[in-house]
């Protein structure tokens, strides 16, 4: 019950890793506000956390005036504002052929700007509670996969902004603004785009010990675990912090080039 009483915005949270995210807060005394694009899938998640314990909006994130909504939300349903995730985020295949203003735009708005809004609409019930924000990053915020140009440029701008507000909010207001980057995780949309893209039915469960040195990759709970130290109490002072979970290094890494890699 490390997060008892606390009241947590969880934005993204219908699947895959927020829904996760917004399940484990629950388990750990929380009340939730989730938030997605699909109702049926958010009203099945608001039903396996109990209606006493969360509740679910609705709503395109980048739509003008969704983050106010929810911070209105969850002061209106349980009476302050303790934390929020920035979760919510359009993964999309992009290079520089086909990456152009207007979708890098659409891109940058649901993955960098949108956060951005949350937390300054936020702010004012956070700094009240003395609370935190947690964004959701990726490993792809440190170069990325060549298919995931636009994608990476929005995850960097968002690691960008979590040091830096992460300096500002906690010297100003006392709200410590932290971030995960996320490496492979096996989520139920992970599943169906690999298998867009020409893999298997099964391709997650014999994969490559370069991609997967564990010999499988993360689960939405080992990262939603992850989540609870940032979340609580326990991480103090600790604030403009960004932290990779995946199970090799980001940073650093020279992979061999010798026949475990190259066939």
């Amino acid at each position: 019950m490390r997060l008892k009483d606390k009241v947590i915005i969880v934005t993204g949270s219908t699947t895959g890793i927020g829904k996760a995210i917004a399940k484990r807060c629950a388990a750990e005394g929380a009340k939730v506000v989730l938030h997605g694009l699909e109702g049926f899938l958010g009203e099945e998640v608001l039903e396996e956390i109990g209606a006493e314990h969360a509740v679910f909006h609705q709503e395109d994130i980048s739509a003008e005036g969704c983050p106010e909504r929810l911070v209105k939300l969850a002061v209106d349903r349980f009476g302050k504002l303790d934390a929020v995730v920035n979760n919510a985020a359009w993964v999309i295949q992009s290079n520089i052929e086909n990456t152009d203003r207007a979708f890098l735009q659409k891109v940058l708005d649901i993955n960098a700007i949108s956060p951005f809004l949350l937390i300054q609409a936020a702010l004012p019930e956070l700094a009240k509670a003395r609370g935190c924000v947690l964004n959701i990053g990726s490993v792809n915020a440190w170069s990325g996969e060549p298919n995931l140009l636009a994608y990476s440029i929005s995850k960097g701008a968002l690691m960008t902004m979590t040091r830096n507000l992460g300096d500002s909010l906690i010297r100003d207001h006392g709200v410590r603004v932290n971030q995960i980057n996320p490496g492979w995780v096996l989520t139920e949309r992970e599943k169906e785009r690999k298998k867009d893209h020409g893999l298997s039915e099964t391709w997650y469960e014999d994969l490559p010990k370069m991609y997967a040195p564990a010999g499988r990759i993360l689960w939405p709970e080992e990262i939603a675990a992850a989540c609870m130290y940032w979340l609580s109490d326990e991480a103090g002072p600790i604030s403009g912090q960004v932290v990779d979970l995946e199970q090799y290094p980001m940073i650093g890494r020279n992979a061999p080039k010798d026949t475990s890699t190259i066939h």
